[in-house]
Order: C-alpha cells, then structure tokens, then sequence
C-alpha cells in the first residue's frame, strides 16, 4: 500500500469508528476486534494489500509498543482510588507476583513438553504472554479516577504492575538462551534483576510522583498562582522517570505505574488537606474555599475534587486520546501480520491453554485466603486479555539478539495468542460485565 492509501484507510477508519462509536458501544464487539478484522481484511490473510513484516521492523515496532505501554501504564495509575491501603492492593499485589510466576511456569511447562522448545525459550515464552494488557483491556478496567469498583481496580492495577514484573522473568528466559548475564547460580540475575531492578524502580516512581504533586500545588497556589501545561508535565514524567530507571537498570513500567499513582495521591492528600484548612476557617468566620466537584461523564457520578485542577486529572484525558489512537495502529499492524496458515494447532493449542487453564489456576492459587469475593475472582480469571504488552516484550527479546528461526515462532505463538484474545475476551466481555452489574444491583438492592 501506498503512502496515499494507508492514510485513507486508516482515515476512514477514524471517522468511521467516531460516527459509529455509539453504536459500538450497545453492540456486542469492541473496537479492538473491529481493527483487527480490518487488518486482517487487508493484510494477507484476504486481499493481501498489505503485509507487516514483525522481525524486518521489530525495532520500529519495539519503540511504538514501549511508548503505547508507557501511556496507558501512566493512565492507569492516575485512575488509581485513594488512598493506598495493603488491604485493598493485596489481590492486584498477588496477582503480579504469585499469579505471573504461575503463568510463567505453566506456560514454560507447557512450551517445553509439548511444543518441544527450549526450557530457555519456554520460560521466555511464558514471560512474553504473561502480563495482562492495560490498553486492550479498557472495558473491564477501571475508567475514571474516582472509580472504586473492586473488579475493575484489581484488574487495572494488576496490569500497571505485571507489565514491570514480568521483566525479571524475560531476563531468565533470556540468560538460559545465552543471551543474558545471570551469574553463578543466577545470582546476579536475583540481586540485579529482581530485587534491584524493582525495588529502585518503584522507589524513583513514586518519589517522582510526589515531587511533581507538591510542585505543581505550590506553584498553583496564591501568591504565584501559574497555570501548568498538564499535558506536557505527564508526558515529561513519563520521559523523565522513565529514562532514569534505563540509567540505573531499574524496571521502568513499574517506575512509571508507580510514579502515576503516587502523583495522584499525593495531589488528593493535598486536596483533602486544603479543604479541611478551609473548613477550619469558615469555623472562625472565615469564608470557605470552593471546592468543585466535577461529574464523570461515564460514571454518572460526582467526584470529589478541588478548585485548583490537578495534574493526574488534567493530563488523563489527553492520554486516554493517544491511546485510542495508538490502539488502531497497532491492532490493524497485527492483522496485517496473520496468515491462514499463522493459525496452526500448536498456536491455537498454546493460547486455548493459556485462557482456559494457566489463567484461572493462576489466579485461583494466588488468590487462596484473600477476601476477594467469588465472583470477582471468576471473572479475573477470564480478564485476562493480552496485547502490547505481550508485542513490546517479544519485540525486546529479537533486539537483544533471538536467534531468527525461534524468533519467527515465538512471533507466531504471540500473535496467535493477541488475535484469539482480542476476539474470544472481546465477544466476551460486554454480555458478562452487564451480568456481572445487574448482579451487584441486586444484591446491593436487597442490603
């Protein structure tokens, strides 16, 4: 396809998808599946006008998947409810630790036994398709910052961790391919990629996310009263923080999910502070600071907030926009990727048991003896929907020197699993979250 068609089609595909988002909405398909039924329309697999080749541009595809994940890791973490509390964060901690090691087990299990790879190439395999995706995955996340639903919250935090979590693993799989450093008895690898890796990942994030909360209060408050680029100084966070954790070896998803999570506490800690300094005074007589409460056009609710606009809030919708649009791009990329003949048993077979086994066995056993409620831990054990996160992390591995025949099926296996997951969570989703709320209306109706 020429330059000239390629900005027709996408095009049309915009305009199409915002005349008809309405009716997306109330029809049982979501826009991802509609992207990739494109793709594959064009690509190869029917008219054949197209053809992305993801080895001859997987450097290209590397650093759009980075920065695809990167925004939607910063948008969810300034969607996080507050405050931070052990209790609330264990089921999405569980998840990202016990349940990912899980995964990668089974998955490498299963790689190594019955598709007859590598042990080294299993583990990285199952590293690759552990993480769950925070960009596909927007139906069953949390959507708006003041949105505390416990099902949406724990499958949107647990995307914002596993993404960093997951770097450990691809580091393991590739030192036992001889293409990483994992030191004698893997203890550089437990030292440097594990332990140092995340812990100073999540420090410089949520460090960074407090200074640049209390800058941007003290510089909007009296007597200087500025008026900040929110846009801008999201995406600087991102860049900054980020960069930093590349500089140190640290697991930059995690410093960024963090570093978006401690910004918006940190501004609503502030928030509430300031409002109970204004309540104090009209106490005395003095007059009270105004507080606005915004309504979440989705929620259909009003959201404590306050007069001076925040950060996490101002930048979240101009995000949410770049990730819309990144998800088209990347979707019709995939299509455009697939094969009749991409569709073997083997590929098929692999992402069939990932769904129906390895997610909900791994959910199940981290989940043992936490008081998430039965039904929620059900339909975590669905949600598991993989996408870029997966592309980025397969990307990553060919960059850093995957020999090309195992390559080219660990390209297959991934994209495989991304088409199915895309359609089999998609056609999914809508029917067992509307059951899932009228469920909850019900009961919540009875108490």
């Amino acid at each position: 396809m020429t330059n000239a068609q390629w900005f027709m089609l996408i095009g049309a595909l915009l305009l199409a998808m915002g005349l008809t988002s309405s009716i997306i909405k109330r029809s049982p398909v979501t826009s991802a599946m509609i992207y990739l039924a494109v793709g594959m329309l064009f690509g190869p697999t029917v008219l054949n006008l197209f053809h992305f080749n993801p080895l001859r541009e997987s450097a290209l595809l590397e650093v759009l998947t980075e920065i695809v994940v990167l925004i939607s890791l910063f948008a969810a973490g300034v969607k996080m409810p507050v405050p931070f509390s052990l209790s609330r964060w264990r089921a999405p901690i569980l998840l990202a630790t016990v349940s990912m090691t899980v995964t990668v087990a089974l998955v490498a299990g299963f790689a190594f036994y019955v598709l007859g790879l590598p042990l080294g190439a299993g583990v990285l395999l199952g590293a690759i398709l552990a993480p769950t995706d925070p960009v596909l995955a927007t139906d069953v996340q949390t959507r708006h910052a003041g949105d505390r639903d416990q099902l949406r919250f724990t499958l949107t935090s647990e995307a914002g961790m596993n993404d960093g979590s997951a770097f450990p693993f691809v580091m393991l799989g590739m030192g036992l391919l001889g293409l990483h450093e994992l030191g004698e008895f893997g203890l550089n690898w437990l030292l440097v990629d594990v332990i140092w890796a995340t812990v100073s990942g999540i420090a410089l994030g949520v460090g960074a996310g407090i200074l640049l909360a209390r800058i941007g209060w003290k510089l909007r408050r009296a007597p200087k009263k500025h008026v900040l680029m929110d846009d801008f100084l999201g995406l600087g966070l991102i860049g900054v923080v980020y960069g930093a954790s590349v500089l140190i070896h640290a697991w930059g998803f995690l410093a960024v999910f963090f570093a978006a999570v401690a910004l918006r506490q940190t501004e609503l800690r502030l928030s509430k502070a300031a409002q109970d300094a204004g309540n104090q005074d009209a106490g005395n007589g003095l007059p009270p600071i105004q507080q606005a409460a915004p309504t979440d056009p989705e929620a259909g609710s009003v959201s404590q907030s306050e007069s001076r606009p925040l950060v996490s809030e101002g930048s979240l919708i101009f995000k949410e926009h770049l990730e819309r649009l990144s998800e088209v791009i990347l979707i019709l990329m995939v299509g455009g990727t697939l094969f009749l003949d991409s569709w073997s048993w083997r590929a098929v077979g692999l992402a069939l048991f990932l769904f129906m086994v390895v997610r909900p066995a791994s959910v199940l056993i981290s989940l043992i003896g936490s008081r998430t409620r039965l039904r929620i831990r059900g339909l975590t054990a669905w949600f598991g929907v993989r996408g870029i996160g997966s592309l980025y992390y397969l990307m990553f591995a060919i960059q850093h020197g995957l020999p090309e025949t195992l390559a080219l099926e660990l390209i297959q296996f991934t994209l495989i699993v991304v088409a199915l997951s895309i359609l089999l969570h998609g056609i999914s989703v809508k029917p067992l979250m509307e059951r899932f709320w009228q469920r909850k209306k019900q009961v919540s109706s009875v108490t």
